[in-house]
């Protein structure tokens, strides 16, 4: 009887999963793309993949060898074009409407966090961005440094209490108290909500545990790899793979406080009998969602699914990248410390303890230090995009194809998949200089003129992403990263634990952490972490 039943059932999935392989095959039999060098294809399952994964830097090690443009393969052989090109990049990145996110990208997104900006792609998407944009203005921002500075102080006290209890010096692991900062900083700023993570040592705290499970896990990257090829063969989002279950519950658990945040604000509303005119005047990201959800225009709205939908991909990105990017900035601070002394000293030259939003962007040497942490050390490696109709990429640089051809642009056909490598568009030698791997806030004095060519979103950065479909974001980012580096540089020192060249890039669910290599556990970064005494 079981048989029965099984037979059928298994012999469906396979007919599914056969069907999409064929159609990954016949894709990139016709892409027209043959005269294209890259590396020799591993594995017809596991393509290139699993090597990408053994080893971060393998697609610059590539592209020294192949040039800005190479082929490789993904998981189940689809082919991808690398393009390292700025003048490609910036073609791709501007046209949203011809490139898209991967249906992977859209379905693993969408996986963890519910239907959101962040899966969403065309006039979808830009409806989304549209409700959003309200909540993200430098005004809208300048209103929230308050708030950065007063958690960068919470942190700032729990780490003076431990470093009484240790003749004022301690090894702290910086990476793990960063998180729970941000995440407390996007709940209280985007929704009001107090998740109180810097003080729950010992008390539970559903999401940040739900956000270790999936993303901090030493399975994370398997979790993560099942998600993508979910998304690549659709018929495997029904199967139980590694961490379905973790997954499920961890984005049951973001749904959740994000339903509860919606229902409770609404009934605020509500009891208070003003109903949407209590939202007149305010631009905070949840009440821009509950505009959007009460809009009398349909073009505007979203619905209840869609708002609850945006408040886990905010939790994820509000606190994940911001926290990675703070994490390498102490870093690097500790391996330099003249940029650290001269960066404390610009810093104690401010008068208050409670700098606003203009205090902060007026301090140049900050600028610099910030700007050059995020260029080396991008939180994203790489972002994708598809064409979903023919084009032609132009090329700032021609270059010659195994036919012995020289071509200053590319014919695509639909259905082709792009990698867009944003830390090494950052760290470009051709574009940055000889020293572009190196940490030198210095650089932003007298920039390359090469630079303006960078299609970045802020400071000709790949970091933030650029287009249409830049990081909503990034303001709130920098702004938060600079309100935390004032308030801790001037209460403490850092210094480097582990010997240099020791600390690399551990990526995890997407993102690039600092960690020593070899750790047993992988993440984590160490600093030894002293009280400042002018």
């Amino acid at each position: 009887m079981i048989a029965q039943v099984v037979v059928p059932v298994a012999g469906l999935i396979l007919f599914y999963i056969f069907v999409d392989i064929a159609r990954i095959w016949y894709r990139n039999w016709t892409s027209g793309l043959d005269y294209i060098d890259g590396p020799k294809n591993s594995s017809f399952i596991l393509g290139n993949f699993k090597e990408m994964d053994e080893d971060v830097h393998l697609t610059s090690k590539w592209r020294n060898q192949f040039g800005p443009i190479f082929k490789f393969k993904d998981l189940f052989s689809v082919g991808e074009l690398y393009v390292g090109d700025i003048k490609a990049v910036t073609h791709i990145v501007s046209k949203s409407d011809t490139y898209e996110r991967t249906p992977a990208i859209q379905a693993s997104n969408a996986s963890i966090m519910g239907h959101g900006i962040l899966s969403a792609v065309g006039e979808e998407h830009r409806r989304h961005r549209r409700a959003l944009n309200p909540a993200f203005t430098v005004a809208q921002i300048r209103g929230m440094t308050e708030l950065f500075v007063e958690k960068g102080v919470q942190l700032r006290d729990i780490w003076t209490r431990e470093l009484t209890t240790t003749s004022g010096r301690a090894e702290i692991e910086v990476q793990g108290w960063l998180r729970r900062l941000t995440l407390d900083i996007i709940g209280q700023a985007g929704f009001n909500y107090s998740f109180d993570s810097l003080e729950s040592e010992g008390k539970p705290n559903e999401l940040n545990d739900a956000f270790t499970q999936v993303f901090h896990s030493p399975h994370a990257n398997q979790y993560a790899t099942f998600r993508t090829a979910a998304g690549i063969i659709p018929i495997l989002k029904f199967l139980p793979g590694p961490g379905w279950r973790i997954v499920q519950a961890a984005r049951a658990t973001m749904l959740s406080i994000g339903a509860r945040i919606v229902s409770s604000t609404k009934a605020e509303l509500r009891a208070s009998g003003e109903g949407k005119k209590g939202l007149d005047g305010k631009k905070d990201l949840l009440s821009s969602l509950l505009k959007a959800n009460m809009s009398d225009s349909e073009a505007q709205r979203l619905n209840d699914r869609e708002v609850v939908g945006q408040i886990p991909a905010f939790f994820v990105a509000g606190h994940e990248t911001t926290s990675s990017a703070l994490a390498w900035l102490l870093y690097e601070l500790s391996e330099n410390p003249s940029v650290q002394q001269k960066l404390r000293e610009e810093l104690l030259s401010v008068l208050t303890d409670n700098p606003t939003l203009d205090d902060l962007n007026a301090l140049p040497y900050l600028e610099c230090v910030v700007r050059e942490s995020l260029r080396v050390h991008s939180p994203v490696l790489f972002n994708k995009r598809v064409a979903v109709r023919d084009d032609v990429v132009p090329l700032g640089k021609p270059f010659i194809g195994k036919d012995g051809k020289e071509r200053d642009c590319i014919p695509i056909r639909k259905g082709q998949t792009f990698h867009i490598p944003m830390l090494a568009v950052n760290t470009d030698k051709s574009v940055w200089g000889e020293d572009a791997d190196e940490f030198k806030p210095e650089r932003w004095d007298n920039l390359p003129a090469a630079v303006s060519g960078v299609p970045g979103v802020w400071a000709n950065i790949l970091t933030f992403f650029a287009g249409p479909h830049n990081c909503i974001g990034f303001r709130f980012s920098i702004a938060e990263t600079k309100a935390i580096l004032f308030v801790l540089l001037r209460a403490f020192e850092f210094e480097a634990k582990h010997p240099k060249g020791s600390v690399g890039i551990l990526v995890t669910a997407g993102v690039a952490k600092p960690s020593v290599m070899g750790q047993k556990n992988g993440e984590g970064l160490e600093l030894f972490v002293k009280a400042f005494s002018a």
